[in-house]
């Protein structure tokens, strides 16, 4: 018999290409202004900054295909992203030893309230509302290493409703994918289970009901999120 005083949610889980098996999610962790062109077109100078890292929430993941448009914004933008899946943890990992903690990568998108973030920014204040809202992290199924590698290069685009809108390329990434697992493990203990979204390309956009995003990943196919 359980004490507890209700039922606790159910956990969040990913599904993992060509298994049965799922993948249990812990913490979502996003890193900022990844790729120096969207650094750039968001105000920003990529050469003087260190990495930094906000978070979204377990249940904030999206594996359903659609994207319900969220109340309080008139302007909600798509970021397509590489989504790193770690298999191992700990504490103050070494570059050199960071990859062998990764369990396999997924395609997804930071939905973002682009309005309410600016906000935010304004005031100085977290970007949670922008960015850790119901739905806001449609993510692919998970493709492990062991079947595709560690993808450092390759195209990563989104088109909506066919129109090419983000273009880039994975090595464009100003911290690759072992310095964000090394450098986010000196101010968090991580865990299996744990996600880490990489960054966006520039191109970032607004989005309205009825359109139909497909993001693209080079080693790993495409994904299509539609806007509902």
């Amino acid at each position: 018999m359980s004490n507890l005083l209700f039922p606790a949610p159910e956990p969040t889980t990913i599904a993992i290409q060509n298994s049965d098996q799922v993948f249990p999610v812990r913490r979502v962790y996003c890193i900022g202004r990844n790729y120096a062109d969207h650094a750039i077109e968001m105000g920003h100078d990529p050469d003087k900054e260190h990495p930094f890292f906000f978070q979204k929430n377990t249940d904030n993941i999206n594996t359903s295909g659609q994207f319900p448009y969220p109340s309080m914004s008139q302007d909600v933008h798509f970021e397509m992203e590489l989504v790193i899946a770690l298999e191992k943890g700990g504490k103050n990992i070494q570059l050199d030893d960071a990859l062998n903690h990764v369990y396999g990568y997924a395609l997804g998108l930071d939905m973002t309230r682009r309005d309410l973030q600016a906000q935010m920014k304004k005031m100085g204040r977290p970007w949670e509302i922008g960015k850790a809202f119901e739905q806001s992290a449609p993510i692919s199924p998970i493709y492990p290493a062991s079947q595709i590698g560690h993808p450092h290069q390759g195209s990563i685009s989104l088109k909506v409703n066919g129109e090419v809108r983000q273009q880039g390329d994975l090595n464009q990434m100003i911290w690759k994918t072992a310095e964000m697992i090394s450098y986010l493990s000196k101010y968090y203990e991580l865990a299996p289970g744990d996600l880490i979204m990489t960054g966006t390309p520039a191109g970032v956009g607004a989005i309205q009901i009825g359109d139909k995003l497909t993001g693209e990943i080079e080693q790993l196919g495409q994904f299509e999120v539609v806007v509902v």
